[in-house]
């Protein structure tokens, strides 16, 4: 994505997207058309998704990204604490085009970032410092280009209730002992009682039985907002007590993503030119028996656990708004720094109300994994808790291009 494209054209892209898809699962790309792009196309089999930049025309400037280091640090330095972690260690060497990147070489990447930003005095010495300091590696994108499709997500707050009533009656569950993951958190399926593992139950099936029974962490008001928070990977939920407690993600069943917004696009009941989260609340909320029939046509279910506040991505990291991504961790390495530089949607100073893009570069760290973010081709970006973030979220997605730090050998 250049960062480049023009209004109408990110206009175009965004009404044709279900905004709300996202993490854990994030935002989710819909079915590529014969002339649309297969952002989730991966590369052909043993093509590295990262290839180093040599062409210092083609480096990022980072002196923008200095206006927010204590932002910054602050996610730096949870990527380093996840780097003290044993377990980190089981994912490296990850391989780039022309090197191998070792445990110790993403510490010592995240060591230098840090110093460089904290002795920096202005934005240009740190430009100047990761220059001299880092080798920049792009990825290769969806189709070799460097083209990466940028989304958002979010932490939306929802106000809930510890025990179900006539209001708040639609529950939030815990993960099921019956789900299988991979190390990585990848879900594999259900284990059945004779130790075999088969597809898990559809959320249209989840819907009908009663095998969730017992496993209710707490109650929303709207089956939209369940499915929101499924979306979003975490939610915050505010009790009549004053009280707030914080939902996290724990896994989710093997069953592919489908987004209901374009389903009804699909169906007629929505115009794509006007399909956004703002669309769809209204929508459901003048048709609610529609919720109900539409839901089941998104067979992925998302299940969640109660956590101190956060959110935190997939390597146990506290996500930072504009600071952590999520990636595809089968093709991009865990924890690292990262450049973004994508046009991204703001609050309109002069109406809060509208909504501006303009040529962004964001400093992250990939933190996290979105449930449907897979390929070279993806990443997504954390902006937040709350509506204002939930808005944000809603009206990102954008072409771009993606780069990864590691520190020079020479």
């Amino acid at each position: 994505m250049s960062g480049r494209t023009e209004p109408l054209r990110a206009f175009v892209r965004v009404a044709c997207f279900l905004v709300l898809a996202s993490l854990c699962a994030c935002a989710v790309d819909p079915p590529a058309g014969p002339d649309e792009k297969d952002y989730g196309r991966p590369l052909p089999p043993g093509t590295p998704a990262l290839e180093r930049v040599t062409d210092l025309g083609e480096i990022p400037d980072l002196r923008t990204t200095f206006e927010n280091r204590d932002s910054a640090i602050e996610a730096l330095d949870e990527s380093l604490a996840y780097f003290g972690k044993p377990s980190s260690q089981m994912w490296f060497p990850y391989a780039a085009n022309d090197r191998s990147i070792t445990h110790a070489d993403q510490v010592h990447t995240l060591e230098l970032l840090r110093e460089a930003l904290v002795k920096s005095a202005t934005s240009d010495e740190f430009h100047g410092r990761c220059l001299m300091l880092f080798d920049f590696y792009r990825s290769r994108g969806w189709d070799g280009s460097g083209e990466v499709l940028y989304t958002a997500y979010c932490e939306p707050i929802f106000d809930g209730r510890r025990k179900a009533d006539s209001r708040f009656s639609y529950p939030l569950y815990g993960l099921p002992t019956d789900l299988v993951k991979d190390a990585d958190g990848t879900p594999r399926g259900r284990r059945t009682p004779n130790g075999g593992i088969v597809p898990y139950y559809t959320r249209g099936e989840l819907a009908t039985n009663d095998h969730l029974q017992g496993l209710e962490i707490v109650y929303l008001k709207d089956p939209f907002e369940v499915y929101i928070a499924h979306v979003q990977g975490s939610a915050r939920v505010d009790l009549p007590t004053g009280d707030q407690i914080c939902i996290g993600y724990a896994g989710k069943t093997d069953r592919a993503y489908s987004s209901i917004g374009l389903r009804l696009v699909e169906e007629g009941r929505i115009q794509a030119s006007e399909l956004s989260l703002t669309t769809l609340k209204s929508y459901f909320r003048n048709h609610p028996d529609e919720i109900e029939r539409v839901l089941p046509h998104n067979e992925s279910y998302v299940f969640f656990v109660e956590r101190e506040p956060g959110p935190f991505g997939s390597i146990g990291a506290k996500v930072t708004p504009y600071h952590s991504v999520a990636t595809d961790k089968s093709v991009f390495p865990r924890g690292g720094p990262c450049v973004v530089v994508s046009r991204m949607p703001f609050a309109d100073p002069a109406n809060p109300a509208s909504i501006v893009r303009r040529d962004t570069i964001h400093l992250p760290f990939d933190q996290d994994t979105g449930g449907a973010i897979r390929s070279a081709g993806r990443c997504d970006l954390f902006v937040g808790t709350g509506p204002e973030a939930e808005r944000l979220a809603g009206h990102t997605r954008e072409e771009g291009q993606l780069f990864y730090l590691f520190a020079k050998t020479e």
